[in-house]
């Protein structure tokens, strides 16, 4: 009754902690040629007059506690983890390394129209995309806890806080309309041209899927929404046999259990993942220390380390 009475101003409130540090939101500034001087972050919303951080700058800090946990599993139930990822740092960091993650999991099949090859995702990018950016800019900051994705044989689900803006239905939201709860990360994003200036991600998402069976859902209750993506390559396949279906991470661990080392080239061949979702992957591991990068150019290859 409070936040609808006074609105939701989560994002202008003064941040409790107050030593911010901006690394990774000044290099997406400056990489889209925009500055972050204390200037710009008065007109932004995250410094107010008195000279203090506000919770936005908070949310685009390193020290942001807000986290996205990402969850792989096997089959089509929450019975046996394959891999799971707990996102940390600045909502920018946070949104480019799970768009990473995401798509090492959205694997690309191949299929032929008489003599000409046709590639396709298992999800489409877009609604990959727009998913995520909805979790991040529209969920309620107020409540302390996770954004939840799970990677499923046969769909993607995301799960935010926060249920619809008083006053709109479900309806609305699917007809177009949109109240954005945080106006000044919805600018910020903006800006980066992560976003556009109206209510287009839903349209997106189900304009992604237009020629297909298979449709994405939208679920609410009071206090949280979750968007479901079918996966839309192989689905008679995966209905068959979901069990079967394995990470490319693992597919690389299993490989290296029997082989000493493993190229890009047979990362692609072994996963069926694009050149550079390949790249990608072996970074990922090799950052976390679960691959040992060895070599130069065409002669790089990796093998698991002892950890």
């Amino acid at each position: 009754m409070i936040k609808e009475a006074d609105g939701d101003v989560f994002e202008a409130q003064a941040s409790l902690e107050q030593t911010l540090t901006f690394e990774k939101t000044q290099a997406v500034f400056a990489a889209h040629g925009l500055p972050l001087g204390k200037q710009q972050m008065q007109t932004l919303g995250l410094l107010r007059q008195d000279g203090l951080y506000t919770n936005l700058a908070l949310l685009l800090s390193e020290q942001c506690p807000f986290t996205i946990k990402a969850a792989v599993f096997r089959g089509t139930e929450q019975s046996e983890f394959q891999d799971r990822k707990e996102f940390r740092g600045s909502l920018l960091a946070q949104l480019e390394a799970c768009y990473g993650y995401l798509q090492l999991n959205n694997e690309l099949a191949a299929s032929f129209q008489g003599l000409y090859r046709q590639d396709k995702r298992a999800y489409p990018d877009v609604a990959i995309r727009e998913a995520l950016l909805n979790c991040i800019v529209h969920r309620d900051y107020a409540i302390s806890a996770s954004t939840l994705i799970s990677v499923y044989a046969d769909r993607m689900e995301f799960i935010s806080l926060g249920g619809l803006m008083p006053g709109i239905q479900k309806e609305d939201i699917l007809l177009g309309v949109s109240v954005c709860r945080n106006k000044r990360l919805a600018e910020v994003f903006y800006r980066l041209e992560l976003i556009e200036a109206y209510g287009t991600g839903l349209q997106k998402i189900y304009h992604a899927y237009r020629d297909y069976a298979k449709k994405p859902q939208l679920l609410l209750s009071p206090h949280a929404f979750k968007i479901i993506l079918p996966r839309m390559v192989h689905a008679e396949e995966v209905k068959e046999k979901p069990s079967e279906y394995v990470t490319p991470e693992a597919a690389v661990r299993k490989y290296l259990q029997t082989h000493a080392t493993i190229t890009r080239k047979e990362v692609e061949r072994l996963t069926s993942v694009s050149m550079a979702t390949a790249i990608r992957l072996l970074k990922n591991m090799t950052e976390q220390g679960i691959l040992l990068r060895q070599g130069r150019g065409k002669n790089t290859e990796y093998s698991l380390s002892k950890k």
